[in-house]
């Protein structure tokens, strides 16, 4: 039975209802609804988050290994092997790459399926690079910020034609992720990168940390922000660029949920004393708030019902899966 907990806790179980949905909602971006096809993508972007987050692991233990909190992860205290792990990985490929051929069978395979396939195998080579390697490559971030949205744009390439929307998505889900790796990841692990010669766009700038005392220079702080500011002007273009259908009471509750991101982002930012717990409750607020901003914009586009699920979906299935594998709501290993 630990043997089944560890390897959930590798694959990130708890998180899949969240890290699968990008090619889900680029295929409902495009009107497409047949619950068929948007199981096999979520399956697709479900094998493919986890192939990206098992790679990082694979490449991290030795870092890993240098945070207490992080030594119980299945691959740094021993109880899965790096060899399985690798194995494992294979694996994901091969069952992402079978999800597409039941996604595609009987279809006619045009150029717009070939550019998603081109896509999402672009994001698996952008998503290994930074895994593997992004520790060394100032602005790696932005690869697999890259590689998200291109994950996002298979799942409307693959079974319809982009919209403005779905472009407005990509670009938003590019940014959601740069903030995360870069500013979110950046801070949370300022206690440990420099131990290993981590280099990257936090250190870079001059975020550090002496003693217990948590420096952000106002660059990052500026780098940050513009993201999170970009991504709230995105959110509304539909609706005041584009001429899009909206109700009243979602623009209200978009522009609610979108202040409470900007809020919670500005104060990760203007920490001024390095504690995890602290910076992982931020960081987790900021995660369930973000994941219901798509849904509500394509309220209009996706419908209510689908919305709603959207929004629920990741919040309920990390609440259910969470405590099975022993682990403590809201502050997640990481």
């Amino acid at each position: 039975m630990s043997k089944i907990s560890a390897y959930a806790k590798l694959l990130r179980i708890p998180g899949l209802g969240a890290l699968a949905t990008p090619a889900v909602i680029g295929a409902l971006s495009v009107g497409v609804t047949d619950l068929n096809l948007l199981v096999l993508l979520f399956f697709i972007g479900g094998f493919a988050a986890i192939y990206g987050f098992l790679l990082n692991d694979y490449a991290d233990i030795e870092l890993d290994g240098l945070v207490d909190e992080l030594k119980k992860k299945p691959l740094v205290s021993g109880e899965i092997s790096p060899k399985s792990a690798l194995l494992l990985s294979v694996f994901l490929i091969m069952g992402a790459f079978l999800c597409m051929f039941l996604l595609f069978r009987g279809t006619m395979i045009t150029d717009i399926k070939l550019w998603g396939v081109f896509s999402i195998f672009m994001a698996g080579i952008l998503g290994s690079i930074y895994n593997l390697y992004g520790k060394q490559i100032v602005g790696s971030d932005f690869l697999v910020a890259i590689s998200m949205g291109l994950v996002f744009l298979f799942g409307a390439l693959s079974v319809g034609i982009p919209t403005p929307v779905t472009w407005i998505v990509v670009w938003l889900t590019f940014n959601h992720t740069l903030h995360m790796n870069a500013i979110e990841g950046g801070i949370k692990d300022v206690d440990h990168d420099y131990k290993m010669g981590v280099t990257n766009i936090a250190s870079k700038i001059g975020v550090k940390i002496r003693g217990n005392a948590l420096h952000i220079p106002g660059k990052f702080k500026a780098f940050g922000m513009g993201i999170r500011i970009t991504s709230a002007v995105l959110l509304f273009t539909p609706f005041f660029i584009f001429g899009y259908d909206y109700y009243i009471w979602q623009l209200l509750i978009l522009g609610v949920a979108t202040l409470g991101v900007l809020y919670f982002s500005v104060k990760l930012i203007t920490l001024s004393e390095f504690q995890r717990t602290t910076i992982q409750k931020y960081i987790g607020v900021q995660s369930f708030l973000r994941y219901s901003l798509v849904p509500l914009m394509l309220i209009s586009i996706i419908g209510i019902i689908p919305a709603i699920i959207l929004i629920i979906l990741p919040i309920g299935w990390y609440i259910i899966f969470t405590p099975l594998l022993g682990e403590t709501l809201f502050k997640p290993r990481m």
